[in-house]
């Protein structure tokens, strides 16, 4: 059977048609608001986070973009939420290493695979932890804690923000390198992780210096250490793990705008240039300061080199220290 040359030409069109729509939306974007899920509540550090960028980058598209708070499972479900919208940028996610880069390798039965997709479009920002202690602690100094935790009988309660967590895992690699044994205890909000530090319920617990910082400086709890790889402006009087004899105890937090797997490239181009212009204001980056964050603005080649990167650390990580979520 022989086609016309017509035939063929209209058959070779097909594709270009299909696409058409998709394309014209791109051109277009954004004409309507903006969704940008947050897996954690209102007042946590990545809600403060996704707040400040929220606003940042409603003025450069000219167009509202809307916090929506999914807490619960590590950020988990909010990475779901995303996976599952359309891939037309009106949905992004405010990714965070919990959900994006350990939970693939901590859980068997997740629900999504953050490679296949989720795509990166920006990192925005890192947040490093603090080794806190209640305020009434005997223990101020990461030697003196450590010297106790080896002596204790018995694992040492260690509070978290959830399984499977930065948080959860520091514990782990903590009490491997300073030689005792951790007793995770999750809890299902950070909030709920803090407040039994302040009432003594747990022996210590690696905090964002987001949230930690105001109850340090209220007198609620106190700081060991941090993990940052230097000093943190906002509590400087804080040593680092690495002054404190545990360099390889880095488990600081980065945060990604992503979309799903399938969003137009120029959606994505347009997403990451103004991401990354979001946070080079100097207003804007004394605010991320001060609340605790370290300004990182990179464009999405790096941003999926880093995501690939971590899901490789992350995953080395999970595996030696046998934990399986389920």
């Amino acid at each position: 059977m022989t086609l016309s040359r017509r035939t063929l030409l209209a058959a070779s069109l097909v594709p270009t048609l299909a696409q058409w729509p998709l394309a014209a939306r791109a051109q277009a974007y954004p004409d309507r608001p903006i969704r940008l899920a947050v897996g954690y509540a209102p007042g946590t550090a990545p809600d403060v986070l996704a707040r400040l960028f929220a606003i940042r980058l409603s003025e450069l598209l000219k167009q509202q973009v809307v916090v929506d708070n999914k807490p619960g499972a590590g950020g988990q479900i909010a990475a779901l939420t995303v996976v599952k919208a359309v891939p037309d940028g009106y949905t992004l996610l405010l990714g965070e290493v919990g959900s994006i880069s350990i939970a693939p390798a901590a859980f068997g039965k997740l629900g999504y695979a953050p490679s296949r997709e989720l795509t990166g479009i920006s990192e925005v920002a890192r947040v490093d932890f603090l080794l806190a202690v209640p305020a009434n602690s005997p223990h101020r100094t990461v030697a003196d804690f450590v010297k106790a935790a080896r002596a204790q009988t018995g694992r040492l309660n260690f509070g978290t923000f959830g399984a499977g967590t930065s948080g959860h895992f520091g514990a782990e690699l903590f009490g491997e390198a300073a030689g005792f044994q951790v007793e995770p205890v999750h809890y299902r909000t950070t909030g709920d992780a803090v407040t039994a530090i302040l009432s003594g319920d747990v022996a210590a617990a690696f905090v964002s210096t987001a949230l930690g910082n105001a109850q340090i400086k209220g007198g609620k709890m106190r700081a060991l250490a941090t993990t940052a790889p230097r000093r943190s402006p906002l509590l400087p009087e804080v040593p680092t793990m690495a002054e404190s004899g545990y360099p390889k105890i880095d488990i600081s937090s980065w945060f990604a705008l992503m979309a799903p797997q399938g969003t137009p490239p120029a959606i994505l181009d347009l997403l990451g240039a103004e991401a990354v212009k979001a946070v080079q204001p100097e207003d804007a980056r004394a605010r991320l300061v001060e609340a605790g964050f370290s300004i990182v603005g990179a464009g999405r080649a790096d941003t999926d080199r880093m995501l690939r990167e971590e899901a490789a650390r992350w995953a080395a990580v999970v595996k030696a220290s046998g934990f399986r979520g389920d």
